[in-house]
């Protein structure tokens, strides 16, 4: 009894001392993994070589290997042509731009992480915006709730559904069947939503559009021979994760294969390709990994996962709205990251007695896609988005955002609850 509740304790103060932004995250989740282990070590319930086995390695993997591949890709310049391109179509008018960035935004979400799509997308916003003279918060606000929907649609969108696929054993192919569907649908009452709260726009002068006209997308382009070699790779490394049901390999090893195929055909400088990965991210989830862990462990997951039982063995569908909507409000409060790596155990746990759990998955992955558009720390998107409104000196207040966030939010889990019960055909005539 008492490794469960120290477990519990430390799992607990790593998530408080998480959402006081004191210490960097990272060192947060650091400090909670050595900790976990010191307890267990003491008290007996968790090895070294458990914290070890807690580690999803091939979660790690997808992450890195896709993380080297956008690093490569990000230096060729195709993702400021893509958005100068797109903004020069939108012909002046502000609702317009922010509707073709925020496509581009969603799609490509569905294949880079949030934050990262932010990072390359958001500064050429920024500087669209100033051309035209318009307010950039809505468009920044808006790349970055729809980043968040975008990325909900696949298996390497968001780190949520990596871990999530990773877990249950999905395939690329298997998001793209069920997620998909409830993403296309959701985008456009979303957009609505963003048009609502952010109200009617001001449109652009004709002397503005034709000096912005003046912008070339070409020029944004600083590497054509390895853009082409790098979507080759990039085509390569897609179809296998189509073809997962018939190529036995997990989507972990075929993004690090592609990231070292596309190392060797463009031979960059590995020191500053290295210094474009995220490794707080992949440090951040190792720790967390061995943290929840730890309460595996202990029993905690196991005696929570008998508890809801019951309930879902009865109320199955029930569990499944429910969650998505836990899983929404929780991932507003908190990034979505911790709670669903501290949901996967309690699942996998059902799905040990027998029960028909795969909705539940697909459930969380929904919710905690969607509910990291609540508020500004529901996603690593949001801060960014912030950071960068700050400075154009025009700052997206707490306020501001939760105005927009909360509607957004609700509309679109609302959207994706029908759709979810649709396609699992619990809806009954």
């Amino acid at each position: 009894m008492a490794a469960v509740w120290v477990s519990i304790l430390i799992f607990l103060i790593t998530i408080v001392v998480l959402l006081t932004d004191w210490v960097h995250r990272t060192i947060v989740v650091w400090v909670g993994a050595a900790a976990m282990v010191a307890a267990g070590l003491l008290l007996g319930f968790y090895s070294q070589r458990q914290a070890l086995g807690a580690i999803d390695f091939n979660t790690l993997a997808l992450l890195l290997g896709m993380m080297i591949l956008m690093a490569m890709l990000a230096r060729t310049g195709v993702f400021e042509y893509l958005a100068i391109h797109a903004a020069q179509r939108s012909g002046g008018s502000p609702w317009r731009l922010l509707v073709l960035l925020g496509t581009l935004t969603t799609l490509v979400s569905m294949f880079l992480n949030n934050m990262t799509v932010i990072i390359l997308i958001g500064p050429v916003t920024l500087l669209v915006a100033e051309k035209l003279r318009i307010n950039a918060v809505p468009l920044l606000m808006a790349e970055a709730v729809l980043s968040n929907i975008g990325g909900t649609a696949t298996l390497i969108g968001d780190p949520p559904n990596m871990l999530i696929g990773s877990a249950a054993g999905f395939t690329f192919n298997q998001f793209l069947l069920i997620l998909l569907p409830v993403v296309v649908v959701a985008y456009y009452p979303t957009l609505l939503a963003l048009r609502y709260t952010f109200g009617p726009p001001i449109d652009v002068t004709s002397d503005l559009q034709t000096a912005f006209q003046s912008l070339t997308p070409a020029d944004s382009i600083k590497d054509p021979s390895a853009l082409r070699k790098l979507l080759w790779v990039l085509a390569l490394v897609l179809a296998l994760f189509v073809l997962q049901d018939l190529v036995p390999l997990q989507a972990g090893y075929v993004a690090f294969a592609g990231a070292a195929l596309a190392l060797v055909l463009i031979r960059p400088d590995p020191e500053v390709i290295l210094k474009e990965v995220e490794w707080n991210a992949l440090l951040f989830f190792a720790c967390l990994f061995i943290v929840v862990g730890g309460m595996e462990a202990a029993g905690v997951m196991k005696a929570t996962a008998e508890l809801l039982m019951n309930f879902t063995r009865s109320h199955l569908l029930l569990s499944a709205v429910l969650l998505i909507w836990v899983a929404a409000i929780l991932s507003a409060v908190v990034d979505n990251i911790p709670f669903v790596i501290a949901m996967i155990p309690i699942i996998k746990t059902l799905e040990a007695e027998g029960l028909p759990i795969e909705p539940l998955w697909w459930a969380l992955a929904l919710g905690a896609g969607f509910g990291g558009n609540g508020t500004p720390i529901g996603a690593s998107a949001n801060i960014l988005a912030i950071s960068l409104s700050e400075r154009a000196g025009k700052p997206i207040t707490f306020r501001m955002w939760l105005r927009t966030g909360f509607v957004v939010t609700v509309v679109s889990c609302a959207v994706g609850t029908v759709v979810f019960l649709v396609i699992f055909g619990l809806i009954k005539n």
